[in-house]
Formats: structure tokens, sequence, C-alpha cells
């Protein structure tokens, strides 16, 4: 299953580490999506879409590679790490594939380190994660996608 995961990691690295750890586990191409490249996701059996959690949702960025690029029908699966809450977490970006009839495959949320604003000032929250557990959580969440979905 050839899989193509489109992806916002800054600050800490959180969200990078996850989707790295996935990768392990098939043909994955992680995509960047500040990068600003026009992205041809046509020829993926599979789109995953991944982002820190930042003001209760998703980047903004993500958000719009989603709604510019998805092609309709496609499967696809969001991933997040978050440092307090999940916020809505991929409710913006079950939207948008559900204007494009793609079949959501799952979600995958882990915590990860924050030190955005306030937290700084208490030397961060959810340190140590996205951690070895967190990890092996992915790579299974990702192993379960490519068993369920078998694409010819």
């Amino acid at each position: 299953m050839k899989t193509a995961i489109c992806y916002y990691s800054r600050h800490h690295g959180n969200t990078l580490k996850v989707l790295q750890a996935m990768a392990e586990e098939g043909d994955v191409d992680l995509i960047d999506v500040t990068t600003r490249q026009a992205v041809e996701l046509a020829e993926y059996d599979c789109i995953g879409f991944a982002s820190g959690i930042y003001g209760f949702e998703f980047q903004k960025a993500v958000a719009e590679s989603a709604q510019q690029y998805l092609p309709q029908g496609k499967p696809v699966f969001f991933v997040y790490t978050y440092g307090g809450t999940k916020g809505t977490g991929a409710k913006a970006l079950i939207e948008i594939a559900k204007e494009k009839s793609c079949p959501v495959l799952g979600e995958f949320s882990c915590k990860g380190y924050d030190t955005f604003g306030p937290f700084k000032l208490v030397g961060g929250i959810a340190k140590g994660h996205p951690n070895a557990r967190d990890l092996e959580h992915a790579r299974k969440f990702f192993r379960e996608i490519q068993k369920q979905n078998t694409f010819e």
C-alpha cells in the first residue's frame, strides 16, 4: 500500500517522530506541507494528514493542503499530537474528507512535549512524549490500516 502523509511538525518535532515510526512499517512518503510544493496525491493508495494541535485544531496549512490536493474518494487517516488537550482533533479534516467522498480509516493521537505560551513558564507539559510506547502504538495503528485496507 503506497501511502503519502502530508504533515506539519514544528517546535519539538513531536508529529514527525510519530510519522517516522509509522513510515518504518511500509511504503510511506512524508510530505512537509510548508514546502509549498504542488502535491500529486492521486498516485497513492492511501493518504494521511498529520499535525500537532495548535489552538485546539490541526495546523491551518494541513487543512488547506487537504482541501486543495486530496483527490475524490481516496481513503484517508489522521494523526496528531497534543500537549494539553486534543481540542477538536481532526474534525475539520474529517469534514473535508466527507466533502470529497473519502473514506476515513481512523485517527491516531498521542501526547507531545509542549512548551507553547504559558507552558514554557513551567518547563513544558507532556515531557518525554511521544515516548517509546506512543511510537509503538503509532506503528500498530499503521499496521492495522494496512491490514484492513488491501489495495490492488
